[in-house]
């Protein structure tokens, strides 16, 4: 499945976008959070003292949790940081934070060349989400390199499961969500509409034990 698109027909409108995002970033941080205030009631408990170290392992993973995500988020969904330029050390770090504790495994063969924040954007999503597409474990491969004036960013994932919800080949194609949950269809198709949006392409191949992800985007 090769997607091309021209930004001026897209299927959802910037208010609803918004929303949509919002609601994942919501979602995404209410859990660690919720953590951390349950780890600091155990810790106001008078009848829990001897969960105190319980209490305090379970903040201290959920506040690393948090940071990880809100360092993602600036990154993958926005633009509120003050770098210009990000270099391939420091996305795999935000990817490396965020898939820590999972059962993929990521290969990261990314030179340290320089990315654009488009590029940047682009690529960070596209590893989450080739890391997300095996469930069961296994490695996600995650590569860059150039061909002319076009950087080409690939994701392969093999693993015995590696799949992609319905909901993310949705997003993938650009195309509206008309079934299925919201919050696994808004970051495929941020990373469509990031691509598409900088006169790139998305390419999505899936065969048994096997995803790839390849976005190509101007230099």
């Amino acid at each position: 499945m090769t997607v091309n698109a021209d930004a001026a027909e897209l299927p959802v409108d910037p208010q609803e976008l918004a929303a949509w995002v919002s609601a994942k970033l919501c979602h995404d941080f209410i859990s660690p959070a919720g953590a951390i205030v349950s780890g600091l009631d155990l810790l106001d408990d008078p009848t829990a003292q001897d969960m105190r170290e319980d209490a305090m392992a379970l903040i201290g993973q959920s506040a690393k949790k948090l940071v990880s995500l809100v360092h993602f988020a600036r990154v993958a969904f926005g633009a509120a940081t003050t770098s210009e330029k990000f270099s391939g050390v420091e996305l795999q770090r935000l990817v490396a934070g965020m898939i820590e504790g999972g059962r993929a495994t990521m290969d990261w063969r990314v030179d340290a060349d320089d990315f654009t924040k488009p590029q940047a954007r682009a690529l960070i999503n596209l590893a989450y989400l080739t890391t997300a597409a095996l469930p069961s474990g296994g490695v996600a491969t995650i590569t860059t390199r150039r061909d002319g004036n076009l950087l080409l960013m690939e994701g392969t994932a093999v693993g015995a499961r590696a799949r992609l919800k319905p909901e993310v080949i949705t997003g993938l194609a650009g195309e509206r969500l008309v079934e299925g949950l919201a919050g696994q269809w808004i970051q495929p198709y941020w990373l469509w509409l990031t691509v598409s949006g900088h006169k790139g392409s998305l390419t999505v191949t899936t065969v048994e034990g096997r995803v790839d992800i390849v976005a190509g985007m101007p230099v």
